[in-house]
């Protein structure tokens, strides 16, 4: 008989937060496959498990699924684990998953707990509807850009962040949003566990003190509603894009380079984004 997929949950960040059952299924199966074994080991540790470990990362998940595929065919078990929380959100896994499906291995979820559910728990922010994004791009303009998407959304806003880019993603939020509520949980489940709330502008201004802009962060803020100021709400796709035109500039690339990149970057057709560059011009010379 084939064996199975134990899709396992573990902490993030308190360790009595595993459940009894994960902790026998992690004894009893064949392998478990993790992010990082130098980390699950210290984990396996603590709790007395010598189960065998192999490395399943996002370098190497494809061969991995494959290699693990054939055991569990051969009638081995398998638990996947991430480094902390729940696996494939906004971890590897997914492909792991398909290939037990694709061959008929049962698939069993051991559930716990999950960063961004612990994080609007305590939020005060509404919980009825939630729109979880993961973590949202590096660079400004493309995080904007993310952000555009979201704009309507009457549900509560989730993603991940970290510690170096979060007073930057506030500040983008504000922009692109308006300055609604928001919430940041940190070290969610740690000794240091933090709920810092207010406006964007206000947390913005927090966390561009180093001292508070350390640990894993949880970003939450209210979606739309009937009394948000449209005009404020959101920067329109042309500021963004003047914008983004006049730091390309900045940084060397000449203005059909620059038209370009940016364009390609927001999504926009080439004469729709000429016409935007034009119409500054026009503005600039009144």
């Amino acid at each position: 008989m084939a064996g199975t997929l134990y899709i396992v949950s573990t902490p993030i960040g308190n360790l009595e937060d595993i459940t009894q059952r994960a902790l026998r299924i992690l004894r009893e199966v064949d392998v478990i496959a993790c992010e990082d074994t130098r980390h699950t080991r210290k984990l396996l540790n603590h709790f007395g498990i010598d189960t065998k470990m192999v490395s399943y990362h996002e370098h190497n998940e494809t061969d991995r699924a494959d290699e693990l595929g054939k055991l569990m065919t051969a009638g081995k078990s398998v638990a996947l684990v991430s480094d902390a929380g729940t696996p494939l959100i906004s971890d590897p896994g997914f492909r792991i998953v398909n290939v037990a499906i694709e061959k008929g291995i049962q698939v069993v979820v051991i559930p716990g707990v999950t960063a961004f559910a612990a994080a609007l728990s305590g939020s005060g922010l509404p919980s009825d509807q939630f729109f979880f994004a993961g973590f949202l791009p590096a660079r400004s303009a493309a995080r904007r850009v993310k952000l555009e998407e979201t704009v309507s959304l009457r549900a509560t806003l989730i993603f991940y962040e970290a510690p170096h880019r979060i007073a930057g993603t506030l500040r983008d939020a504000q922009t692109v949003l308006g300055n609604r509520r928001a919430v940041v949980g940190r070290e969610l489940t740690k000794l240091h566990e933090e709920f810092l709330r207010g406006t964007l502008d206000q947390l913005a201004d927090t966390f561009s003190q180093a001292n508070k802009a350390r640990g894993e962060m949880v970003l939450m803020i209210e979606g739309a509603s009937d009394n948000t100021d449209s005009s404020s709400q959101s920067a329109s796709l042309d500021t963004l894009f003047v914008e983004r035109m006049a730091q390309l500039q900045t940084e060397g690339l000449d203005e059909k380079a620059a038209l370009k990149k940016a364009a390609r970057e927001l999504k926009l057709k080439r004469d729709e984004a000429y016409r935007l560059m034009m119409a500054q011009k026009n503005r600039l010379k009144r």
